[in-house]
């Protein structure tokens, strides 16, 4: 059985980058992932998509861009519908944790490497 998708927004073919880690994490951890960034590149031998997901069901949208480059998204990570929002570090905004509350989506703050780590994913 699979396990449910998640959006990683702000996906980063710079191995530096937190979202790669994750990205990363997340695919050896056997989670369907969907790597969602502007920069075209690979995370291993994962695509990075540049196209918001149309047709699939997302799980989980972890964020990896800061409160203002959220702004743009904010109406594609609703209608999404995720079951939750994973706010990361510096990703943190209130203005998108209380439109999501609205749509009945659970927002959490806090560190997806971290959560997948302690199995709290």
């Amino acid at each position: 059985m699979k396990k449910p998708v998640t959006l990683v927004l702000g996906a980063s073919p710079n191995p530096d980058r937190y979202s790669f880690l994750a990205t990363e994490l997340l695919h050896e951890k056997g989670y369907e992932v969907y790597p969602f960034g502007i920069k075209k590149g690979f995370i291993k031998d994962i695509a990075i998509v540049n196209e918001w997901p149309k047709d699939q069901a997302i799980d989980t949208v972890t964020l990896y861009i800061g409160p203002a480059g959220q702004v743009e998204y904010y109406d594609a990570i609703l209608k999404l519908a995720p079951r939750r929002i994973i706010f990361n570090p510096g990703a943190e905004n209130p203005d998108l944790q209380g439109l999501a509350a609205e749509k009945g989506i659970e927002t959490i703050q806090a560190c997806t490497l971290v959560m997948l780590k302690t199995g709290q994913y």
